[in-house]
């Protein structure tokens, strides 16, 4: 593996730089996006049962808002429990887009390397192919050079694809996951506005 790096040349350098800041994201992202960490599961029962049996407390909007994403979204709606339904979802608006905001944290530079990659390698391509045709030695005349040479360059192109190709699907992964959960956390707090308000039991 040393022995390509080092013969696919200095323009694949940037795209192991890139290989790993996808690695690390990819890893952050798998953690922080878990299901169980943002809209874990009873929280609304819990919260409305809790509600109903002590009202809202400054313990119990401290405990949501350090619990999860979910948490802070209904801390947000039960401090303004006491206005008006459409205040409440204001609140709970709010918060929502804030953990939106938070959910898809590092996702725009995931596709950055998923789109700059091959690109970033067909660079080095390039770079490559100067190299060769622009050599004063005889590689020109020497067909197994000028192949060797050529797959030397092409190394570039097929690293940057390896990146690329996990680093979209992963991308795109996380582009769903955030859809999904940010979904699931609106429908979760318009139940509690129902409830808290006596609209549904």
């Amino acid at each position: 593996m040393f022995s390509i790096i080092q013969a696919a040349g200095w323009p694949i350098y940037p795209l192991l730089l890139a290989s790993i800041i996808a690695v690390a994201l990819i890893i952050e992202r798998s953690t922080a996006l878990r299901r169980t960490k943002i809209v874990p599961a009873g929280l609304l029962a819990s919260v409305v049962g809790d509600y109903r049996q002590n009202g809202v407390t400054d313990q119990m909007l401290q405990r949501l808002e350090g619990h999860s994403p979910l948490g802070r979204v209904f801390a947000a709606g039960l401090r303004n429990v006491k206005s008006s339904r459409e205040v409440m979802r204001e609140a709970i608006e709010e918060a929502g887009r804030s953990g939106a905001h938070e959910m898809a944290r590092f996702l725009t530079s995931l596709g950055t390397i998923a789109s700059i990659s091959p690109l970033m390698g067909l660079f080095g391509t390039v770079v490559g192919m100067i190299e060769i045709f622009g050599s004063p030695t005889a590689s020109g005349n020497n067909p197994q050079a000028l192949a060797h040479g050529i797959s030397v360059a092409l190394y570039n192109t097929g690293f940057g694809l390896i990146i690329a190709i996990p680093s979209m699907i992963f991308y795109r992964h996380f582009r769903s996951m955030v859809e999904s959960l940010t979904i699931e956390m609106e429908q979760q707090a318009v139940k509690l506005v129902e409830l808290v308000h006596g609209e549904r039991k």
